[in-house]
């Protein structure tokens, strides 16, 4: 499967902008890839407390995403702010190329910076099945949760993170990912921005696709908006997790 990973800056709380930048970059990759993977709140930043942003299903984004993946034949994964209920909510989504949509929310919301206080908690994973691949999508802060995006019996091949990340945490982001992708036997795709936001946070991208041993496939300079795109395989990953069985001799238990 080719992966691609969109490090990008996005435009603070305006849709038209950034939905007009994303589709200049998939217009770009048409052909030459099967997913392409946003950061998280794509369509306009990390914008917690400026509600009116909030989509439904029925919004301009989902239906863009639904007609950029059919039209250029691909899976497209990111996040963005949805309303479902009058609840808001940090939606994750994958997208199929035939236009088919599946999502989840994000389940650990960031309180430090006042998530909390405007956005409802998810209770489900995003796990999909492309390309050969069981893939499951997170958003960002459900990084430092190793519980939650433990693979269990692995029920996943590819752990992909869409995040908006802080410069400031850069340390903890490039260590987290690693972490993930080594105890979960997995490939593990991080996008982040790059960028300063509209409450003068800075973003220095890291973001970064790496192998179910840590190792780097494919990194992005700091600061530097770019999008970089790799090749991965299941037969090496099942010839590893053949050799090296650990997900055996994990802890069971129960997310309450």
């Amino acid at each position: 499967m080719r992966i691609s990973l969109i490090q990008t800056d996005i435009a603070w709380a305006d849709k038209a902008v950034n939905l007009q930048k994303t589709e200049i970059a998939l217009q770009a990759l048409h052909n030459s890839t099967d997913l392409v993977v946003l950061p998280e709140m794509f369509t306009t930043g990390f914008c917690i407390d400026q509600l009116n942003l909030a989509e439904t299903m029925e919004g301009e984004t989902v239906q863009k995403l639904e007609l950029w993946a059919r039209q250029y034949k691909m899976a497209i994964t990111g996040s963005f702010i949805a309303r479902e209920n009058d609840k808001i909510y940090n939606r994750a989504f994958f997208v199929f190329p035939d236009g088919e949509i599946k999502t989840a929310d994000k389940r650990h919301l960031f309180a430090v910076g006042g998530e909390h206080r405007y956005f409802s908690a998810g209770n489900e994973k995003l796990i999909v099945n492309y390309c050969g691949f069981n893939i499951l999508v997170l958003v960002c802060y459900d990084v430092r949760f190793p519980v939650w995006s433990r693979n269990v019996q692995n029920e996943y091949d590819l752990l992909i993170y869409t995040a908006s990340f802080p410069h400031v945490r850069m340390q903890a982001w490039d260590a987290l990912l690693k972490a993930r992708a080594i105890e979960n036997q997995s490939f593990v795709c991080g996008v982040n921005r790059v960028g300063v936001d509209g409450k003068n946070l800075d973003y220095s991208g890291h973001s970064v696709l790496l192998d179910f041993k840590g190792n780097e496939l494919l990194s992005f300079d700091e600061y530097k908006a770019e999008i970089k795109t790799a090749e991965i395989t299941t037969s090496e990953l099942n010839k590893f997790r053949q050799k090296y069985a650990f997900w055996q001799d994990a802890d069971k238990f129960e997310i309450k």
